[in-house]
């Protein structure tokens, strides 16, 4: 899903503020999915946000968008490790990006939104009211299968290569 050049800038504009800090930049030491740093899969999941609302023709707050779909999975800590508070992690980290957002930034209602309900329908109880919210979460949902999917594949190859000689 490439950005036009009038997307992109706009995206640009938006984003600077919340990539260029700490908090943000922190989240390359995370993994997300394979090789994915929860880093990168923010910048691909607000792009894709972005997209959809762009080609679906809808009508609502870009900025908001953005800021929410960067700022979904700011929870801060490698969930693959083996560690007691990562249980349930699917559950539990839109809460814990919602605190962290709110400690290194300000957020309003639909950042907020956009945070704590990414991960319906996992989690049934916060479903996403407004359409950017939704957006996130069906765009968090696509870039999620491509990112396991690309991973699948790079082993499926790795594994048939092993045995060519």
């Amino acid at each position: 899903m490439k950005l036009s050049k009038k997307e992109a800038l706009l995206f640009e504009r938006i984003s600077n503020d919340i990539i260029q800090k700490e908090a943000f930049l922190e989240m390359k030491n995370y993994l997300q999915h394979g090789s994915i740093s929860t880093y990168e899969h923010s910048l691909n999941v607000s792009h894709c946000s972005l997209y959809l609302m762009k080609r679906l023709h809808l009508k609502g707050d870009e900025i908001s968008l953005i800021r929410g779909a960067l700022l979904h999975d700011l929870f801060l800590y490698d969930w693959h490790e083996k560690d007691e508070t990562h249980r349930w992690h699917g559950f539990h980290h839109p809460k814990k990006a919602h605190d962290n957002a709110l400690i290194h930034y300000e957020i309003n209602a639909l950042e907020k939104e956009i945070i704590l309900s990414h991960m319906w329908p996992l989690t049934f109880r916060s479903f996403p009211k407004r359409k950017e919210a939704m957006i996130v979460c069906i765009a968090d949902k696509i870039v999620s299968t491509m990112e396991t999917i690309h991973i699948q594949y790079k082993r499926e190859k790795e594994k048939n290569n092993e045995y060519k000689l």
